[in-house]
């Protein structure tokens, strides 16, 4: 079974790869993975696609199962991050859980974690597409408080309407000088926008294309 996907630009040459990974309850095949992936490439972005153990599983035998704990799933970012780090300039990031994951990896949180330590100096960036801030409904669960002071450049996009943390909750809460927060009009967790917004999901996800592209271009420039 394929470990990685992964997209490579028209012209076979780049100076950036982005490590994608996904959200709680969907695999690196997921179309909004593979939509958001194939536009970076064409922007000159090399995208590696990965899974967590328990999605591996999933894969293999059918069968639905939780996110592993948060040590495990920071042990196995470590292990993509420490591939691909070698081969040039490296920006992490995901979607939803994997944004945070990979939020947390260049923090001293990952030192918490058993064989796990703080990946900042093998990482130019990190981009989150969805921060799970809290679950829906529950604004008293908060997980975002590393976001205070994390060190490297970091750019959160979020759906106005995400349940997860809305654009109101989002403005209001602080951030270290190297967070930028931007956001999808009208979207939800999955920037999908309603119908009588007048904006479209292909144009949400056309903006999150530009947006990171230039996000994860500048890291490295």
């Amino acid at each position: 079974m394929t470990e990685y996907m992964i997209d490579m630009p028209p012209s076979g040459e780049y100076s950036v790869t982005f490590l994608f990974a996904h959200g709680a309850g969907a695999g690196m095949e997921h179309e909004f993975m593979a939509d958001i992936a194939k536009g970076l490439a064409l922007k000159g972005i090399r995208v590696v696609r990965f899974e967590f153990p328990y999605m591996v599983k999933r894969r293999e035998d059918g069968k639905k199962r939780p996110p592993d704990r948060q040590p495990k799933l920071l042990l196995d970012f470590q292990r993509h991050i420490e591939a691909f780090a070698v081969q040039g300039n490296l920006v992490i990031g995901g979607k939803s859980m994997g944004g945070r994951m990979a939020s947390l990896m260049v923090t001293d949180v990952a030192n918490e974690s058993p064989d796990v330590t703080n990946c900042q100096d093998k990482v130019k960036g990190v981009a989150c597409l969805g921060f799970p801030f809290h679950p829906p409904g529950k604004p008293e669960n908060f997980r975002g408080d590393h976001l205070q002071t994390i060190a490297l450049p970091t750019l959160i996009l979020q759906g106005e309407r995400d349940t997860f943390g809305t654009r109101s909750e989002v403005e209001g809460w602080q951030y270290a000088p190297g967070v930028e927060v931007a956001f999808l009009p009208d979207g939800d967790h999955s920037f999908k926008p309603r119908k009588a917004s007048g904006h479209t999901e292909p144009g949400n996800r056309q903006l999150t294309v530009k947006l990171l592209a230039k996000f994860i271009t500048d890291c490295t420039a």
